[in-house]
């Protein structure tokens, strides 16, 4: 039961870094979504939402901070690694997760429109591919999706929801 605990406040304890890395999308005018790939309890890289900065479609925190841990390490295959999202990721990015063999993905809110860790579908969990992955959700999703819900608000000049 210990363990559990420890988890479960180790993940809390990431899903907050992955809430700070959001905060910089959202300055930066990008969707909130943050990213943080964590191996053996350390830190190994970080990334948030850069597809206006970049120009890039596929620059999605995940592929960011995948593409970091991944020149970090000296090799594409991130066995070991366990990747904190405050969104549940999207095909594309479910799809790097499998591909770049990650042990596990921890994300914050589901994503009713886009997620593909079990939401609209589930490429981490299929037998036709060669890798499958824990996949834990909903780790501080009230304030994963209020952080989004803030933004959105902002950008169509709302009031935010209580």
């Amino acid at each position: 039961m210990a363990q559990t605990f420890d988890t479960a406040e180790q993940d809390r304890r990431w899903m907050r870094r992955a809430l700070e890395e959001g905060a910089i999308a959202a300055r930066h005018g990008e969707v909130p979504v943050g990213a943080i790939v964590v191996r053996d309890g350390e830190e190994v890289a970080s990334g948030y939402n850069r597809r206006g900065l970049d120009n890039d479609p596929s620059a999605h925190a995940e592929v960011v901070a995948l593409r970091a841990a991944a020149a970090r390490l000296g090799s594409w295959r991130l066995v070991g690694c366990t990747l904190f999202v405050s969104l549940e990721p999207c095909a594309m990015c479910a799809g790097a997760l499998v591909n770049s063999r990650v042990a596990r993905v921890v994300y914050g809110a589901a994503d009713p429109k886009a997620g593909f860790c079990g939401t609209l579908g589930d490429i981490t969990q299929d037998p036709r591919l060669n890798h499958r992955l824990t996949v834990t959700a909903g780790v501080l999703a009230q304030e994963c999706a209020a952080q989004l819900r803030r933004f959105f608000a902002t950008l169509r000049r709302e009031p935010p929801p209580a």
